[in-house]
């Protein structure tokens, strides 16, 4: 038996959020991208030995798929977005923040819904990627033959493709209101 809770996250619930990632920024201006990467890696691995909620599971799940995007150097996200998912594993990986990750059961709740608000901000540079992945991999099954070069210009090609996309389809929820932004980014 499963039981579903839905709660609203409201301006004044988004103040706060905004607040706690705006010091998560500051430990991104301070600290060294490894060394987040690393301790963010670090809770995601301890989370996996412990029984947490599905809730959180699912978006250590998402949250893995933002370290991969930013650790791919063929892709080469743009700093600005890079910047927001280093606040998010900043964040994620301290222990002690909102609710203290010690915490049985909740302890990890505040570091998911941070990484749900980053994971929506950037849902249309996590697709992008995943078409980028999807593409080299189909282009790297059908032209295994082809040099190097001529291999980083096609990617080349579609990364510039997709970042393009991106910043369209940004521009396009910008002009069409709040939506799924949850009343305006964490930034």
């Amino acid at each position: 038996m499963s039981l579903k809770i839905t709660f609203e996250i409201n301006e004044q619930d988004l103040k706060h959020f905004r607040k706690e990632m705006k010091r998560a920024r500051n430990a991104v201006r301070i600290g060294d991208d490894a060394d987040i990467i690393a301790g963010a890696q670090a809770t995601m691995k301890e989370i996996v030995g412990i029984d947490v909620p599905h809730f959180v599971t699912d978006r250590v799940e998402k949250l893995q798929a933002m370290v991969e995007m930013i650790g791919d150097q063929e892709w080469a996200l743009p700093r600005k977005e890079c910047d927001k998912i280093l606040s998010a594993l900043a964040y994620f990986g301290d222990p002690d923040d909102l609710i203290p990750d010690h915490i049985p059961g909740l302890g990890f709740l505040d570091d998911a819904i941070m990484v749900e608000l980053v994971f929506r901000e950037l849902k249309h540079d996590i697709e992008a990627y995943r078409d980028f992945c999807t593409f080299r991999e189909s282009f790297s099954q059908r032209f295994a033959y082809q040099d190097a070069e001529a291999r980083s210009l096609r990617l080349e090609k579609k990364r510039d493709s997709l970042h393009a996309r991106v910043l369209r389809r940004k521009q396009r929820d910008q002009d069409s209101g709040p939506g799924e932004n949850l009343h305006g980014p964490l930034w």
